[in-house]
């Protein structure tokens, strides 16, 4: 057992596939429990939100069911999540948690539970504020010196600083100078904001200057605003560290507060007014850290984790102790669980969660003397007996809830692709210019081994995929039958999806002596819908401006066998080449190497070449797993076009702001088209008739515009000004 490997006391995997960050870990008694031992929240990027009591039975077990209180899933990705005091008139801890366009604060409880799970948690949304900007990090504290209760300043992605005083949003303000978001935290002690700009500098904030800067409505600055009467925003101090910064943190203790910043190769202590008391440089390159008191010692340590699996332990500058872990931690917390004080809480950016502490534990077990004794077979088969008996009977006895035989659940879903393309598309409401969109049948059997009820089938797949129907309630399934329904699966909008995988996920509850209503359980099943569903064969391409190369360790494949419902048997040029379209008109290309184990998909876009090149590894995959090859592998040795990809992302942001600006003109050519119509209708209410003075033709002109092609508007409105002077 190795000194300076961190023991593990409590251990758990969140989720599959899941992706988490620093803010995404929180360490506090978040239910109100009283009773001194924290809790540990987790939000991820996929949505989930988990809180665990970890009770481990001996150090380095494994997470138990009971130890998770409360799972759910929120419908955005969950970028932070702190406690503190955010609802008024009570100081009870909430639950903050952080969407990219909401800011939503929980309560969280527990109630007795019925059954031997132990109590049931829940979560209780207290309020909500809806964001007008993208958010980055948040922060909170008593701002302004309030007592008894915690205000909330969020960051936002374009540089505003959003407070909310608990229920009622404050004010904003744009911070000089902004180009990327940084770090933020709050320090009580100067009642200041603190954050790292992308200039590479600490940066401190006073509330009370912010309070009464000028109002944030407007990111540019016009004329009006500076003449107005409101105060400009200004930096109480300014420290330039030369690097960019991972995380900040303030730190206070015996009456002074310390300021830590965690660069990219060094970290650094400051004061209150922004000058250093020291800075320590980093051996490797760090992933988060945290600044904490020693009680005992009557000093500030800092846990530093990095890329190497490493957490260090510092005091001041001096390194204290270090540490071997298991994964890269991307956040650290320390708290108090299960009345063991300072347990480490390490966070991976994978989903690993470990509570570990620092040492060994002593070897106090002593090899027991060996007695000599002669052995009684007659009361050695009397026990066994005795044991065998108890056993049997406690067999009988009906568990709380029924246990599912090994490999067979109470309810099995599977899902069945027909291989054949409806002869009849079943396609309503489609995008696609193509002539015909075609459809195909997916069919959901459902066949439970016990009766079970309040039985929901909810089947998804990706955009711009639609299905003819998604949900399926059925009523109670006796034991022993099975239910099937039929659907149809097609190509909505007019663009490629990003995968073609599909997800049939069936909710129910399995009755219990105990509980008549039913314990809740979860069934699923992933199914893959063809390639013949978004392009249809066509035409190889010679040229094309953007390639891709794949290099196999196997050799080349025909892709005959391959793609047997593009290619045509009989067609030996389809042998080493093959040509798909795409129902949105895309043309991509499939050349396979005579001699070398490469093959080459080719497009005149970018974002095509993706779902062919994932079709043929799969499919590469699935023919040497046929042949019993388990060394197959798939490499790209190229360079990966990243300035195709930023000029992609560069397209995709004009397309927004072009639309951003249609819209807002098309709402002026209505509220105008309304104004001529009032217009008219009170000429032609008018007892003594009046000339229309050109009205029918602004008019006519005005409804031409909102019908056409918006980029067209410029053109038609210098043709109807040259109208109207003419017929004036």
């Amino acid at each position: 057992m190795s000194l300076f490997k961190a023991r593990d006391w409590w251990s758990t995997g969140l989720g599959e596939k899941e992706e988490f960050d620093q803010g995404c870990l929180c360490v506090a008694d978040v239910d109100n429990s009283g009773s001194g031992q924290d809790k540990i929240t987790v939000g991820s990027y996929m949505g989930y939100l988990r809180i665990f009591n970890p009770h481990p039975v001996k150090p380095g077990d494994g997470m138990q069911a009971e130890d998770l209180l409360l799972e759910v899933q929120l419908r955005d990705p969950i970028l932070q999540v702190e406690v503190g005091k955010f609802v008024s008139g009570t100081e009870l801890l909430h639950l903050a948690v952080l969407h990219c366009r909401k800011l939503c604060v929980y309560a969280v409880s527990g109630t007795l539970g019925n059954v031997e799970h132990g109590n049931q948690y829940h979560i209780k949304l207290m309020y909500e504020h809806n964001l007008q900007r993208t958010a980055c990090n948040m922060t909170y504290g008593p701002f302004g010196g309030v007592k008894g209760r915690d205000l909330i300043c969020i960051q936002s992605m374009d540089g505003m600083l959003m407070l909310f005083e608990q229920e009622s949003y404050a004010f904003g303000r744009f911070l000089p100078g902004f180009l990327l978001p940084g770090p933020l935290t709050y320090s009580s002690r100067t009642d200041s904001f603190i954050t790292v700009s992308s200039c590479q500098q600490v940066e401190s904030y006073k509330y009370q200057v912010l309070a009464f800067a000028t109002d944030a409505d407007e990111r540019q600055e016009t004329e009006q605003q500076k003449m107005s009467s409101g105060k400009r925003l200004v930096m109480d101090w300014v420290l330039n560290i030369g690097e960019q910064a991972l995380d900040i943190c303030v730190v206070s203790f015996n009456q002074t507060s310390s300021v830590f910043v965690l660069g990219e190769r060094n970290f650094f202590c400051l004061k209150d007014n922004g000058q250093i008391r020291f800075m320590k440089k980093l051996d490797c390159s760090p992933s988060c850290f945290l600044p904490y008191c020693s009680v005992s010692e009557g000093t500030i340590n800092t846990l530093v984790g990095n890329h190497n699996n490493m957490l260090h332990v510092y005091q001041d500058v001096t390194l204290k102790w270090a540490t071997q872990l298991p994964h890269i931690p991307v956040a650290v917390k320390v708290g108090n669980l299960q009345d063991l004080k300072g347990v480490i809480v390490t966070l991976s950016d994978s989903g690993h969660l470990q509570c570990s502490y620092l040492g060994t534990d002593p070897s106090l077990f002593q090899a027991p003397k060996v007695e000599s004794r002669e052995i009684n077979y007659e009361e050695l088969d009397r026990e066994m007996k005795e044991l065998q008996k108890i056993i049997k009977e406690s067999t009988k006895t009906q568990d709380i809830l029924p246990k599912s035989e090994k490999g067979y659940d109470d309810l099995r879903i599977m899902a069945e692709v027909s291989p054949d393309l409806d002869v009849v598309s079943q396609a309503i409401d489609s995008e696609v210019r193509a002539e015909a969109v075609p459809s195909v049948t997916v069919k959901i059997t459902l066949q439970s081994r016990l009766a079970v009820q309040k039985t929901k089938l909810s089947i998804c797949v990706q955009p711009p995929l639609a299905l003819t129907h998604d949900q399926f309630i059925f009523d109670d399934i006796e034991s022993g039958r099975s239910k099937a329904v039929a659907l149809s699966v097609f190509l909505k909008g007019n663009c490629p999806p990003a995968e073609l995988e599909g997800n049939a996920v069936a909710s129910y509850s399995t009755p219990t002596d105990l509980n008549p209503e039913g314990i809740p359980r979860v069934a699923q099943c992933k199914f893959r819908l063809p390639l013949r569903l978004i392009c249809f064969p066509a035409q190889p391409s010679k040229t094309a401006n953007h390639k891709l190369t794949i290099d196999t360790n196997k050799p080349p494949v025909s892709l005959v066998n391959l793609f047997p419902d593009f290619a045509d048997q009989s067609d030996e040029d389809q042998v080493n080449v093959l040509g798909f379209q795409f129902l949105t008109g895309s043309r991509i290309t499939l050349l396979a190497s005579k001699t070398s184990q490469r093959y080459r998909i080719q497009s005149e876009q970018l974002e095509d070449l993706w779902l062919i090149t994932k079709e043929l590894t799969f499919r590469l995959e699935e023919h040497f797993k046929k042949e019993n090859s388990k060394d197959f592998t798939c490499t790209f040795s190229g360079s990966v076009p990243l300035q195709e990809y930023f000029e992609l992302i560069d397209c995709h942001f004009e397309l927004r702001l072009n639309a951003e600006k249609f819209e807002e003109l098309l709402s002026e050519r209505a509220i105008q088209f309304r104004a001529i119509e009032r217009r008219l209708l009170t000429r032609f209410k008018d007892k003594t008739p009046a000339p229309l003075q050109h009205l029918d033709t602004l008019l006519e002109g005005t409804y031409r515009q909102m019908q056409h092609n918006p980029g067209l508007w410029i053109l038609e409105e210098k043709q109807l000004k040259r109208t109207l002077r003419r017929n004036k």
